[in-house]
Parts: structure tokens; C-alpha cells; sequence
């Protein structure tokens, strides 16, 4: 479960990079595009992470 874990957070690294991508010529008009992709990737895994974790809390408990 901890490789899980830095999966999503590697993911959510990947996401961050993909909205602060530069618009370079020939991807210019993806830009936007980009920026979405990026922003669904950092919330979807984020919340992934939450999850495992609260799961692990409440396995504990």
C-alpha cells in the first residue's frame, strides 16, 4: 500500500507539471487542454491519497 501511495503522489507531481507547462509553439493551443488534464490529475489522486488514509486510520481503529 505505500508503493500505491507514491504512485498517486508522483502523479499528482505529474499533474503540477502539466498545468505549470510553458506553451511552447507547436503545443500553444493544447495549453488549455493541458491545464485541465493537469488540474483533474492533482484532485482525483489527491483525494486517492485521502482515501488510503483513512482506510488506514480506520483499520487501525
Amino acid at each position: 500500500m505505500k508503493d500505491l501511495a507514491i504512485l498517486f503522489l508522483v502523479s499528482i507531481i505529474a499533474g503540477y507539471a502539466l498545468v505549470h507547462l510553458p506553451a511552447v509553439s507547436f503545443l500553444a493551443g493544447l495549453a488549455p487542454l493541458f491545464h485541465i488534464i493537469g488540474a483533474l490529475a492533482m484532485l482525483v489522486f489527491a483525494l486517492a491519497i485521502l482515501y488510503l488514509g483513512a482506510k488506514a486510520l480506520f483499520k487501525k481503529i
